[in-house]
Parts: C-alpha cells; sequence; structure tokens
C-alpha cells in the first residue's frame, strides 16, 4: 500500500498544494524558520510573523547575533518561547562550527538545538533532497487512517516505526515534495477535526478507513492525563499612568518573558490590596476584578486580575506606559490577555 503513495500523491501536490510564503524556494535557513513556527500553531498564523521575522534577521548570522529581547518580540503571541531560544543557540552553532552555513546531513542537523526527527527530516528533504521521513500529527493520522490502523500514534514507537516504513517507499525525485505532499494531504483533506474530505483525496481508492467507514475512530491515541490546575491573582497597577511590570527569572515556564505581576493562588479583595501594600505600591482604588484563564500544553492557569491604582512606583518593580508595554516588552499570551484592561 505505500509503495503506491509517490505516485498518487506526487501529481495531486502539485496541483492542489497551497502557495505559502515559506514554499516559495528551498533555502534551508527559511525552510527551518518555517517548520519551528509552525509547531503547535496553524498556518494562518504564522504567515506574517515569518515575514517580520526574515526581514528583520535574513541570515543565520543575523539571528545568532540578535538580542534576546527583540527576539522574544518578534516571537510574541506564537508562544512555546523554548522555540526562538533553540534558534538562537542552533544558530550560533552555525556560526561556530559550520562557519554560518547550515548542516547538509541529517545527522548534524537532528544534532542542534531544538531540531527533532520531523523537523530534521522536513529540512533535509525540502531543502537537500534527501530521502528523509517528516512525521508528524498530519502524516500520522493519514496513514493510520489509510491502512486502518489502531495503534495509537502517540507513542514514540509508532512514530519510529512510520518513519522506517516511509524511508522505504520514499522517492529518490523530489523527496521534498513528497514530504510536502504528505503534510499537505493531513492540513486539508484528511484533517484532523471534522470528517475527511474523501471525495477530493488522491489515496481515496486505497483507503482502508473509508472503505470500511472507520474514519471518525482513527487516529488513536492513549488516554490523556488531566491538565494540572494552577490558580493565579494578578496586578494591574497604575501610578501616574505607567504600569507595574516584571521580568521572568532565565529557567522554567515562560523563562526571560515579562509579566504583569502575580502571586499563587486566588486572592480576596482584601488580601489583594495587602499583597499591594507589602510590595510598598501604596494601592489607593481597586478598580475592577476579572477572571480568566489561560492553557498551557500540561497546566491550565485560572486567573484572577485586580486593577489597582497606587500612590508609588516600588522599585520592586519596573513601570511602563501601556504603549511601552506594547512596542519594547514581550509579553506572553498568558499576560497580555489583560492588555485590553490598561486602558
Amino acid at each position: 500500500m505505500l509503495n503506491d503513495l509517490p505516485t498518487l500523491l506526487l501529481p495531486w501536490y502539485r496541483e492542489h498544494h497551497r502557495d505559502l510564503p515559506w514554499r516559495q524556494d528551498q533555502e534551508p535557513y527559511h525552510i527551518w524558520i518555517s517548520e519551528i513556527m509552525l509547531q503547535q500553531t496553524r498556518v494562518e498564523a504564522v504567515r506574517g510573523y515569518y515575514s517580520r521575522f526574515l526581514q528583520r534577521l535574513p541570515t543565520i548570522a543575523a539571528l545568532a547575533e540578535a538580542p534576546d529581547e527583540e527576539l522574544r518580540k518578534l516571537w510574541e503571541g506564537l508562544g512555546y518561547y523554548t522555540r526562538v531560544r533553540n534558534l538562537k543557540k542552533a544558530a550560533q552553532v552555525m556560526v561556530t562550527e559550520y562557519n554560518g552555513a547550515f548542516p547538509k546531513t541529517y545527522k548534524e542537523v537532528l544534532a542542534l538545538p531544538g531540531i527533532g526527527p520531523y523537523t530534521a527530516g522536513a529540512i533535509c528533504s525540502i531543502a537537500f533532497h534527501l530521502p528523509t521521513p517528516a512525521v508528524d500529527g498530519n502524516v500520522l493520522r493519514v496513514l493510520a487512517r489509510l491502512r486502518g490502523d489502531e495503534t495509537p500514534i502517540d507513542l514514540p514507537q509508532t512514530q519510529k516505526m512510520v518513519r522506517q516504513e516511509l524511508e522505504a517507499v520514499y522517492p529518490k525525485e523530489a523527496p521534498g515534495d513528497f514530504t510536502q505532499a504528505l503534510m499537505e494531504l493531513g492540513a486539508t483533506v484528511c484533517v484532523p477535526n471534522g470528517a475527511p474530505k474523501c471525495e477530493s483525496c488522491p489515496l481515496s481508492e486505497i483507503c482502508k478507513s473509508r472503505e470500511e467507514g472507520t474514519w471518525e475512530k482513527l487516529p488513536r491515541r492513549s488516554p490523556k492525563k488531566p491538565r494540572r490546575q494552577e490558580d493565579h491573582t494578578v496586578f494591574l497597577m497604575e501610578c501616574e499612568g505607567a504600569f507595574a511590570v516584571s521580568q521572568r527569572g532565565a529557567s522554567g515556564l515562560l523563562a526571560g518573558l515579562w509579566q504583569f505581576p502575580n502571586v499563587p493562588g486566588k486572592l480576596t479583595e482584601a488580601q489583594a490590596m495587602l499583597q499591594a501594600e507589602q510590595w510598598g505600591v501604596h494601592p489607593e482604588n481597586l478598580i475592577f476584578s476579572v477572571e480568566r484563564e489561560h492553557i498551557f500544553t500540561h497546566v491550565q492557569w485560572n486567573l484572577r486580575c485586580y486593577k489597582l491604582t497606587c500612590k508609588v512606583r516600588s522599585q520592586a518593580f519596573r513601570w511602563h506606559s501601556a504603549k511601552e508595554i506594547d512596542d519594547t516588552l514581550t509579553l506572553p499570551t498568558a499576560f497580555r490577555q489583560f492588555r485590553d484592561l490598561l486602558e
């Protein structure tokens, strides 16, 4: 069955693929940036980020030298900020060990910080025309439905097996198109949410789940553990038109990003005013409170936010206007969702 994939997928891809900015060339730097951005992120959300990033940092050397705060600002809103930290680390490795060029073997690419088997496979097949599979959720879903396979796709051994099976059928001609064809089919036809568009699928005649009507059951995944729940209280403290912010530590969740002051737990109004007093801001008025949440992969933050006016700009924080926060500081989405409350 897998032997038929190149013959069926390549003509379909060449006729039906989307016109995406990172498909305009085969420059490995461009492909790398796009693949990292696309992890856990929708294509439409990435378009603008990709163009801005390359306009500001057009080369590996420019990325390696970029100030951390500027990098975080370019990435603001994309989430999973470890990705951009690893981009810079990998660029610095390439400057030091490869004279600023991208390494050209799968083993070397895989060894770069932040690059796993999927990203290495995508870069090497698209940029260097190597028969290296890029197995992501789209590919795993397509093959599970194609073969009617109920093996959980989130198991490492499943992903390893699929890579090995695809290696055996990868075409020597146009391996990059084949990589992108599998991705494209999963993204636009054999979609993750809702019914697959079987009438438009080039694999419909050989698809077992279509024949047996079992696509709704596939792919299977291992049972998920419930997300850990954490309560936090966030403070929007205003003093003479400026708001208190602080920078998170250099390691851990949202490392190095900026935040509004916050503490664990959901404080009452009285407790919130006491906390603000302990910070030395001498709170005057509690204007309002709101409840919001933010979901990370393994944890959910349940957030209670108080907006306060204060008499003193405590040295415990930095103080910026709303415009300065927008222009110069990187607020992760968990805290940026309160930005509209500053006005």
